[in-house]
C-alpha cells in the first residue's frame, strides 16, 4: 500500500542582520518584531496620556531679583548716555503685584532726575579715583589723532566714545577735538557741540574726584590741552 505524503511544515524564516564593525550577526525571529510593532502604539498612547495629567506649576513672582547692592545714598556715579549724578535716595515700589526698588539719581548739569532699578546697577559705575583721573590728564597731552575719514563716520565714533562711560575715551575725545584756541571760527558747530559734550562731562568728574571746584579744574585742563584764551579787550572811555 502506497505511503501517504505528508505535508511538512514551512521553516520559519529567519533575518540575518548585516554584520557591522565586526559584531557577530544579529538574529531577529519574525515573531519578535511582530510584538515590538504591535505594542509600539500602545506605549504612546500611555506617554500621550501621562503628559495630559500631568499639572504645568506657574509660580509667580512677587519680587525682582537684585543684585549685591554696592551703591548707597549720596554716592556719585556715573550713567554712561548722561554722566555725572548723585544718588539722591533708593525708593521702593510695587507695580502689577511686583516690588521693584531702584536709585534715583540726580543729574545737576542736565537737569535731570533717574530713575534706574537696583537689578540694573550694572549700568552704572562709581567715580574714577584719583590715579585714573591723573592718567586720563596725561592724555590730554598727547598729539591728536586725526583719522582721513568722512566727518560724519568719526563723529559717530566719537559720540560712542563719549556715550561709553569710559574716563579715557572721553579723554581721547576731547584731545582728538581740541584746537588749541577758544575762537569759534577754528571749528565747525558739530565739532564744537562733540567737544563741549565731551569737555563738561571730563570736567564735572575730575572736579568730584580732585574736590576742586570746576574754574580751577578748566585751568588745569585747559594746560594740559595747551589751550590758549582769547585775553579780553581792554575797556575805552
Amino acid at each position: 500500500m502506497p505511503k501517504k505524503k505528508t505535508k511538512k511544515s514551512p521553516k520559519k524564516i529567519i533575518k540575518v542582520v548585516a554584520k557591522k564593525k565586526g559584531r557577530p550577526p544579529k538574529v531577529v525571529k519574525p515573531e519578535t518584531t511582530k510584538k515590538v510593532s504591535e505594542a509600539a502604539p500602545k506605549i504612546a498612547q500611555n506617554l500621550f496620556k501621562k503628559n495630559q495629567d500631568e499639572v504645568i506649576e506657574i509660580k509667580k513672582v512677587t519680587k525682582q531679583e537684585t543684585e549685591k547692592r554696592i551703591f548707597k545714598v549720596k554716592d556719585f556715579v556715573v550713567y554712561p548716555k548722561h554722566g555725572v549724578g548723585q544718588i539722591v535716595s533708593v525708593d521702593k515700589d510695587v507695580i502689577a503685584g511686583i516690588e521693584l526698588s531702584y536709585y534715583k539719581i540726580e543729574i545737576t548739569r542736565e537737569k535731570l532726575v533717574l530713575s534706574i532699578p537696583t537689578n540694573q546697577q550694572a549700568k552704572l559705575r562709581p567715580v574714577c579715583s584719583v590715579n585714573q583721573i591723573n592718567k586720563a590728564i596725561l592724555v590730554l597731552k598727547e598729539k591728536p589723532k586725526i583719522k582721513r575719514t568722512m566727518w560724519s563716520r568719526r563723529a559717530q565714533e566719537y559720540e560712542q566714545k563719549i556715550n561709553s562711560g569710559d574716563i579715557m575715551q572721553l579723554a581721547e575725545v576731547v584731545k582728538d577735538l581740541n584746537k588749541n584756541t577758544d575762537m569759534p571760527l577754528d571749528q565747525s558747530y558739530s565739532e564744537r557741540q562733540l567737544f563741549e559734550k565731551a569737555f563738561d562731562r571730563f570736567l564735572s568728574e575730575v572736579s568730584i574726584v580732585l574736590n576742586l571746584n570746576e574754574v580751577e579744574v578748566k585751568e588745569k585742563l585747559h594746560k594740559a590741552l595747551g589751550k590758549t584764551t582769547e585775553q579780553p579787550a581792554p575797556a575805552t572811555a
